[in-house]
């Protein structure tokens, strides 16, 4: 039987809800008889697999960092992974564990921003979700911003900069954010689950988000709030052509949709258990609905998203009017309730995920990747001549 390695955890602020995501996974999958190989990776880099990985029991343990050093740490072993993953412990006689579909259940850096991706890719293996440059695009709240802005897709006004920038031109850095409408939000670039994330109201509180923002990111975002607010999320699965779910409206009690709303009150609105915080299909008319739903799949398409993938909208109730927010290319939990309320369980979603990622994996192996030519044998005359 083929294995899947699902990964998760590694270092990013995101850690735990990664491991939430991968646990719940890592458990259906088993359900459904399929072997799974838990690839735990800490928050210093370092790799860990044991079938205890796989059990949320383990980190709920108040001693759970001191169970994980007692296990053996994992290496790749690059000369063995070729349209496979192989991880070996250290020691003589050790038994590899072969990953045939790695399944990516990070949230944040090191993980879901295309850089666990990329390995994948060195080594050929089939892998669940987006690609590197999809991934990569998507964890950046700047680019995606920018991107539709160059496609105009509607998003709020925004403005961003560097901690270089913040350093050395910080008049015109809060001379320009000024100039946008209060309230503002303060967000770093390249991460999610509302972490280090603040609304403003003032040109004091914004200095001191911009401060707390630098704290998790080396860029900032700040944009304008969209009043009489309706936050909105589409969930997306497929390939080249995406099936958009339900619409889901998520409830707020705070000042926005914070990481306590998300994933502690209630049990987490993102997780599906705080049925309080959420409503779908969404409070929308039929238009407007597919008008959103239909945006998500565009924006699903022109970032070359695979697999899977989450759009958040911002909807003003009052001027009727949608803004594009952020993409996640792994949304907590898969966000299966909202794909169970769209007529697909989970272990089907699970299944489809699978399914796609070999599908992606057997069209990137059509592509040819060789080149014959006689440029080496030219590189020492002419216009190639090599100096020693």
């Amino acid at each position: 039987m083929n294995t899947i390695g699902v990964f998760f955890g590694s270092r990013s602020p995101e850690h735990d809800v990664s491991v939430i995501t991968a646990c719940l996974i890592i458990k259906t999958l088993r359900a459904m008889g399929q072997s799974v190989a838990p690839v735990y990776i800490d928050t210093e880099g370092n790799w860990y697999s044991d079938n205890a990985l796989g059990s949320i029991e383990f980190y709920q343990n108040k001693n759970y960092a001191e169970k994980l050093k007692k296990l053996p740490r994992y290496f790749l072993d690059e000369e063995a992974s070729h349209g496979k993953l192989t991880l070996k412990k250290k020691g003589w006689g050790s038994r590899a564990v072969t990953i045939n579909l790695a399944f990516p259940a990070f949230h944040g850096s090191y993980g879901e921003d295309g850089t666990i991706q990329g390995l994948f890719e060195m080594f050929n293996v089939p892998y669940v979700g987006c690609g590197v440059a999809a991934s990569a695009i998507a964890m950046d709240k700047i680019v995606t911003k920018l991107l539709y802005r160059a496609q105009n897709i509607p998003t709020a006004n925004f403005i961003f900069f560097t901690n270089h920038e913040w350093s050395h031109e910080k008049e015109r850095v809060m001379r320009e954010a000024l100039a946008l409408r209060f309230p503002l939000f303060v967000k770093p670039a390249r991460l999610g689950s509302s972490i280090g994330i603040s609304k403003v109201q003032n040109e004091k509180e914004l200095e001191f988000a911009i401060e707390v923002a630098l704290h998790y990111d080396t860029k900032v975002i700040v944009e304008e709030g969209v009043q009489n607010l309706m936050d909105i999320t589409c969930a997306l699965l497929g390939n080249e052509n995406p099936t958009p779910s339900l619409l889901q409206e998520s409830a707020f009690e705070g000042d926005f949709f914070d990481y306590e709303e998300k994933y502690i009150k209630g049990g987490g609105a993102q997780t599906g258990s705080a049925e309080k915080k959420i409503v779908i299909p969404a409070r929308l008319d039929a238009g407007t609905t597919k008008e959103i739903q239909s945006a998500a799949v565009r924006i699903f398409k022109l970032f070359g998203c695979s697999g899977m993938a989450r759009v958040d909208f911002l909807y003003d109730k009052t001027a009727q009017k949608w803004y594009a927010n952020e993409i996640n290319t792994i949304p907590g939990t898969l966000y299966h309730h909202l794909w169970k309320a769209s007529g697909i369980p989970f272990e089907e979603l699970l299944k489809r995920l699978m399914d796609f990622a070999r599908d992606s994996h057997r069209k990137k192996n059509s592509v040819t990747t060789s080149f014959a030519s006689d440029v080496l044998l030219r590189a020492a005359s002419g216009k190639l001549r090599l100096k020693e």
